[in-house]
Order: structure tokens, then sequence, then C-alpha cells
């Protein structure tokens, strides 16, 4: 039986519907917390896979519901900081407090950073680094007001911490990401609020970037090696993510701010 140590609280998710944002959903749930959920649901106009849909936002509601938590879902874009605000002050008012922040929503594409379209970069950006930003813009003044401290932990990526080949955009709003972490880090830490970034490697989620096989198997003794990890599993799954998150979200940790939590398999230690 796992745990209980989000007994009573609320945990306010982005990117929900599937992969590693259900998988935290559901994980903070089966730890005693109720969940705001939000996804965009949407197909991206950038990314070479289908994007989340209503119906996989309805099954993150299912399997919170399943653990007896209650949960309070949204259709919005993280681009879209007034709906996200709306959504989020309405869950909190569904649900009655904010305790934990998972700024989670993001996507991906490849190309050489010379092939990049603007399309690409653009949507890139305003997803993963202005999604974030907006997140934590939205969250903040809530968890301020209430004045008991929280937990913030955004999504980035060993891209946010090393220049992965075919993915310039990606690298450069994942960094973008961790620095704002950094940043926020220290101007909430007089609030006792804790922000945090996780930096995954490959996760078995619908983000699907075997395009990106071609190229590296052309550059197999250059770009290819930057994708090999330490660990011999070629990949995690979201649970291993999500684990690694609502532990940063913890009492145990309650030290930690302002730091860079990978789970990559030593990916970053090559």
């Amino acid at each position: 039986m796992a745990s209980r140590r989000f007994e009573g609280k609320v945990a306010f998710i982005t990117g929900a519907a599937r992969g590693q944002g259900r998988a935290e959903a559901v994980r903070f749930a089966e730890e005693g917390a109720n969940i705001i959920a939000v996804d965009a649901c949407t197909q991206f106009a950038s990314t070479p896979y289908s994007g989340a849909t209503d119906d996989d936002l309805a099954e993150t509601v299912r399997l919170v519901e399943a653990t007896g938590q209650k949960i309070a879902s949204y259709r919005v874009d993280v681009r879209d900081f007034e709906g996200l605000s709306a959504a989020l002050a309405d869950g909190i008012a569904r649900l009655g407090r904010l305790d934990v922040v998972v700024a989670n929503a993001g996507i991906c594409s490849s190309a050489l950073s010379w092939e990049i379209t603007a399309e690409q970069w653009q949507e890139t950006i305003d997803v993963n680094l202005t999604g974030t930003f907006n997140t934590a813009k939205a969250a903040i003044p809530h968890l301020i007001e209430q004045g008991t401290g929280g937990a913030m932990v955004f999504t980035s990526s060993m891209s946010g911490l090393k220049g992965t080949p075919l993915t310039s955009h990606y690298v450069a709003s994942k960094h973008g990401v961790t620095g704002l972490a950094k940043a926020i880090a220290n101007e909430l830490g007089e609030y006792e609020i804790r922000v945090n970034t996780v930096h995954p490697a490959g996760v078995e989620t619908g983000m699907d970037m075997s395009s990106m096989l071609p190229v590296l198997e052309k550059y197999a003794t250059t770009l290819a090696p930057i994708y090999m990890n330490t660990l011999p599993q070629p990949i995690t799954q979201p649970e291993d993510i999500a684990a690694a998150v609502a532990w940063v979200c913890s009492d145990e940790a309650r030290y930690i701010t302002g730091a860079q939590i990978p789970v990559d398999l030593g990916n970053l230690n090559r």
C-alpha cells in the first residue's frame, strides 16, 4: 500500500491526460491528494505524434477517482494564461486549497537546427517554456496567499542540462525551464515554497520520437552516443518519473529547492 504523504492536500498537474502527467496524477491520488488536472487535448501542428484526446483526460479522471480521491479536470492549453488561471481558480474553489504544482505539459519534435521551421520553434517555446511560466504565474499567488508553503516541480529533461542534437528548439525550451525554476526558487524561499526540476531521459509515453532514428544512425559515431545511458535499460516508464516527482514534493525532501533531479538512466553521467 502506498504511503499517504499527501493526505488532505491538492496537486495541480498540467499535461495530465496521459504519460507522465497521468502517472503523476494517479501517484499523488494514491498518496492521498485531490487533483486539479489540465490538458490541451489537441493536435499540435509541429509534432510527429498524435496529441492527447478528451478520452485520454477522461481516463485520467477515472483512474484518479478509482483511488477514492477527487479530481477537477479541465481542457485548457497552458499557452492560454487566462483560461489556465480560471481553471486553477475553479479547481481550488472546488477542492479547497493548493499544495503541489507540477508543470508537466510539453511537446517535442526533431530536425537539424538549421532545418527547424519557424512554426516548430515557436510552438515548442510557447508550450514548453511559456506554458511553464504561465502555470507558475497562475499558481504562485494562491500559494503565497494560502500561507502554508508548497512544492513546485517543472518537468525539464536531460535536454535541459545537455545539448542533445536534433532538438535544439526543445533544448532551448528545457534549458529555459531549468533556469526559470532556479530563479523562482530564490524568490519563493521566504514563503517556504520549494521549486525544483526533474530531468528524464527517454520515457515511454505517447511522445514518439522514432523519426530521429535515421539521422542518428547516419551519425552513429558522433551524435548517437550523446543519447546513450549508463544503465542498460533503454527507456523509463511514466511511473518512474512520477515517483521522483512525488518524493521531491514530499516532506522527505523539505530542504531541497532550486535543484535538478535526474531520472535519466545515468545519461547525464556520460
